[in-house]
């Protein structure tokens, strides 16, 4: 048998990593191989638990141990993290996957594909710098995915708009910072050489997005001098969209942002270009070509894909709801601060273990424990101030 995989960035990257080592005949097509992202680059513990080269290796990254919290109305709070987020460059964490997959036997060609048919065979992919047969496709392309006919079919409602500078410094924390009105946030990651800040939000313009990146990095003494400018598509699919999400058909699969498999909250997508690359490479290694679409389909609603639509139905919440009569957002802040059970939480979040899932049976189960330890922080402090 003989894979294509249309796209070298993490997911098809480490599909053809799965699939060579197996002694499947790979090959790699991707007009860029290894470029930069202004996403954060971020992996959480439950990424690097499951795939320890990402943690072991000695490709650079940042190793960050602490985030701090900020929101409207309300004091930003430090967040020790017990689980560190590895922070790659986009650039580095995807040269890591080539060179891994090169590694394994995959055949990696720098070309754009410009079309895909299906024949008797298998299929003719014309690319543009030559033409190439495979018995079966992956499709890898990402959230611009020039190949309507294959993987999600995104529309406008369905996307949020990532966009931020590479800036000169370093820090050892990551910042994020919720705005007013925003469903998204802005972040600050350092990365080994220069600190990724960003915007990314839903039912916004990019112009809008980047004058609310700048004032923010005006107030925070960020310089913009020097500092290179990226954008990007991000899949964000609403609910409604997850029933009809094409992500396998007739000797292909999508993975990745080719398939819309991007957290609709945070727009945290490695871990699940990633994972949707691991269950498609289990899923064509252990049925024939013809039923691994329909295994692969299940093996995703298994394993996440039921969590992020669940999660599309709380975004929208998460970022406009009030509660006790302020934003989630501060709440969610000022919580962290005042209640160890609350913290616990935001530690698991962080972490990648709290499933979307269950998050609103565990908050109400620690809501009358956790506002006590609220109650009594406020009153301890309020004994501090009194002269």
């Amino acid at each position: 048998m003989k894979v294509a995989i249309l796209g070298g960035g993490p997911s098809g990257a480490f599909a053809a990593e799965r699939l060579a080592s197996a002694g499947v005949e790979t090959v790699v097509l991707d007009e860029k191989l290894a470029w930069e992202k202004p996403c954060g680059g971020g992996l959480t513990w439950k990424a690097y638990s499951q795939y320890p080269f990402l943690q072991n290796g000695d490709s650079p990254k940042k190793v960050v141990t602490e985030t701090v919290l900020g929101a409207p109305d309300c004091k930003p709070v430090t967040l020790a993290l017990d689980r560190p987020i590895l922070i790659y460059s986009r650039k580095d964490l995807n040269g890591l996957l080539l060179r891994r997959a090169e590694k394994a036997g995959a055949q990696v060609e720098k070309t754009r594909v410009l079309q895909m048919d299906r024949t008797d065979a298998g299929w003719n992919i014309r690319t543009k710098s030559g033409a190439f047969t495979a018995d079966y496709c992956l499709v890898a392309t990402g959230a611009r995915n020039p190949l309507r006919d294959f993987g999600t079919e995104l529309l406008p409602s369905d996307t949020m708009t990532a966009l931020g500078y590479y800036v000169p410094g370093d820090r050892p924390r990551i910042d994020i910072q919720f705005l007013p009105g925003l469903e998204g946030y802005i972040w600050v990651f350092p990365r080994c050489g220069h600190l990724s800040v960003g915007i990314c939000g839903g039912g916004s313009t990019a112009a809008e997005l980047r004058v609310r990146l700048e004032r923010y990095m005006k107030e925070q003494e960020l310089p913009l001098e020097g500092a290179t400018f990226y954008g990007h598509v991000l899949p964000s699919l609403e609910t409604s969209s997850w029933e009809r999400n094409r992500v396998s058909g007739d000797g292909w699969a999508a993975i990745g942002d080719a398939a819309g498999l991007v957290d609709p909250i945070t727009g945290e997508g490695l871990y699940y270009a990633m994972r949707s690359a691991d269950l498609a490479t289990q899923a064509l290694l252990q049925e024939a070509p013809a039923h691994a679409g329909v295994a692969y389909r299940k093996a995703l609603r298994h394993d996440f894909m039921h969590d992020l639509e669940f999660a599309s139905s709380l975004a929208h919440r998460v970022y406009h709801g009030s509660f006790l009569g302020g934003s989630i957002t501060s709440r969610m802040v000022q919580f962290t601060r005042l209640s160890p059970r609350f913290r616990g939480l935001m530690q698991d979040l962080f972490a990648g273990t709290q499933p979307y899932i269950g998050l609103k049976q565990r908050l109400f189960q620690g809501l009358t424990g956790s506002l006590a330890e609220i109650a009594f922080n406020l009153s301890r402090n309020k004994l501090r101030q009194t002269p």
